[in-house]
């Protein structure tokens, strides 16, 4: 079973929360949820635009919201936020207000805090995002899977699979390809494990990676 659904929304509840904190009326739900895909699409952009590293890693792990009466919270986990500070101080309420200009909230402030992630290559999102700039750079799928695993070897992780399928090295033929380093036990709801799923466009084509990586179990 937990081969066949998301492992983030099979353990919601367990050892998974929730990324968005808002309570809305059936009716306005889904203009709710149509914010916060904004919200997050919105600051990848600003971060795309304005981040100074060379590896063109954003390095966001997650974003979460949570929205009240007059006030939109939004915590941003960064694995790198010294790309996007550095030079300029005042860029997080330059990101406020492009937010706050993007959904003209005349009623509700707009609050962004920026917390750092001690160990940024134990998170899913940022890694698949260094297998994809291995992968646009012609790096073969085999180096940039092995390079992603050493790096998780640092973070203390007790598993970590990484799969990437499409038309691989320009293959005719797409296939899928994965490698795993110790446990991943994805049917134990207890098992507290982080996923990832990220498209890269490479001149072959769309590659999907996904990443699972074993955290800890309760």
């Amino acid at each position: 079973m937990g081969q066949k659904i998301n492992p983030l929304g099979f353990r919601l509840g367990t050892t998974q929360g929730h990324h968005s904190l808002w309570f809305a009326q059936p009716q306005n739900y889904s203009e709710g949820l149509q914010e916060d895909q904004k919200i997050r699409n919105c600051i990848t952009n600003y971060v795309q635009k304005n981040i100074k590293n060379s590896s063109g890693v954003e390095g966001i792990a997650r974003v979460e919201i949570q929205k009240r009466i007059d006030v939109i919270l939004i915590i941003i986990y960064m694995g790198f936020p010294k790309f996007l500070i550095e030079g300029k101080p005042k860029r997080i309420e330059e990101l406020q207000m492009t937010v706050q200009k993007e959904f003209n909230c005349v009623n509700r402030k707009t609050n962004i805090s920026i917390i750092r992630i001690a160990k940024p290559y134990g998170q899913p999102k940022i890694l698949a995002e260094f297998i994809a700039g291995q992968l646009k750079n012609r790096v073969s799928f085999r180096k940039a899977m092995k390079k992603a695993i050493e790096l998780t070897e640092q973070a203390n992780t007790k598993g970590i699979q990484v799969q990437i399928s499409g038309r691989l090295d320009g293959k005719e033929i797409a296939r899928a390809e994965w490698i795993r380093e110790g446990r991943v036990p994805l049917q134990t709801i207890r098992a507290k494990i982080d996923y990832c799923c990220y498209t890269v466009r490479t001149i072959y084509g769309v590659l999907g990676i996904k990443i699972w990586i074993f955290e800890d179990e309760e």
